[in-house]
């Protein structure tokens, strides 16, 4: 083959491919046109409009989770411990109280509960007495003296850790771990309350005086975790279950102030006071009988 015809060729083959791809892509517009004219008009509104599909969220669980969810517990935050009694306003005006009289209060306790000391123990009891005086004043300087008193005529002299004056005051005559003498058969584990006064019906007739005493009684028995039924009057002392008397003429000894019936109107008072403020009441304590 010459050149010449090889050109020639060679120009016909590419006017064919020419011709090829021309009606091929004169086809596919044909194609699209058609497909064009047989969809319905779009407009705007039109429910045939294609919108983004938006993704749903399902409340429901899935499954194998559903038992989960429906048995997490709710939580919820604990409530705060209820407010603590506040200690009542007390006024420290201490009795002397050396050496001596410890010395004293030691031997004293060794004699009538078989241990020599000067600590109380616990406290595990409160008395409550009256001074059958009508002044704070008269009945701190009768505790002051350290003399043999004149009941049982023994040292140390009688003191009370405690008086709640008639205005409502309250005063503390010596600390909470010293015995005092107030009660015969529980000196060694009880704290003594005098209220000024002659009579358990002017005490608990007298709002000022009974607000604080009964305040002081229920602080009291928040700190040392004493039981209602712990909380007694003089004239309750020998059906104490803490009563002890190694000295058989003063086994029956006690006083007549605050009989059980005002012990009774008191302890229904103490006992409101008490849930007011969530302090426990404490176990029931059983009377014992005393014999006498």
């Amino acid at each position: 083959m010459t050149s010449s015809r090889a050109r020639r060729w060679a120009a016909g083959a590419i006017l064919v491919a020419l011709a090829l791809a021309g009606a091929a892509a004169a086809y596919a517009v044909s194609r699209s046109g058609d497909s064009a004219a047989s969809a319905p008009p779009v407009h705007a509104g039109s429910r045939h409009m294609h919108r983004p599909r938006q993704a749903t969220v399902s409340t429901t669980p899935p499954a194998g989770a559903s038992a989960t969810v429906a048995t997490q517990p709710t939580t919820t935050a604990p409530l705060p411990p209820p407010p603590r009694l506040a200690r009542p306003h007390i006024v420290r005006r201490p009795i002397p109280f050396s050496a001596g009289r410890l010395a004293q209060t030691a031997a004293y306790a060794k004699r009538h509960y078989g241990v020599a000391t000067w600590h109380i123990h616990g406290p595990h009891v409160i008395v409550e007495h009256y001074t059958e005086s009508t002044t704070m004043t008269s009945a701190w300087s009768a505790f002051a003296q350290d003399v043999p008193d004149s009941e049982l005529h023994e040292l140390p002299g009688t003191c009370a850790h405690f008086i709640v004056d008639r205005d409502g005051a309250i005063y503390q005559l010596v600390p909470l771990d010293v015995i005092c003498r107030h009660t015969v058969g529980l000196n060694l584990v009880a704290l003594g309350i005098e209220h000024v006064g002659t009579s358990d019906a002017g005490i608990l007739d007298d709002p000022a005086q009974m607000r604080a005493s009964l305040h002081l009684t229920a602080w009291l028995m928040q700190r040392y975790h004493i039981p209602l039924g712990d909380v007694i009057g003089h004239a309750e002392s020998l059906t104490s279950p803490w009563h002890h008397e190694r000295y058989p003429s003063w086994r029956c000894q006690t006083h007549a102030d605050w009989e059980p019936a005002d012990m009774d109107v008191y302890r229904a008072r103490l006992r409101a006071l008490l849930r007011r403020h969530h302090i426990a009441i404490g176990p029931p304590v059983a009377r014992v009988s005393s014999g006498c």
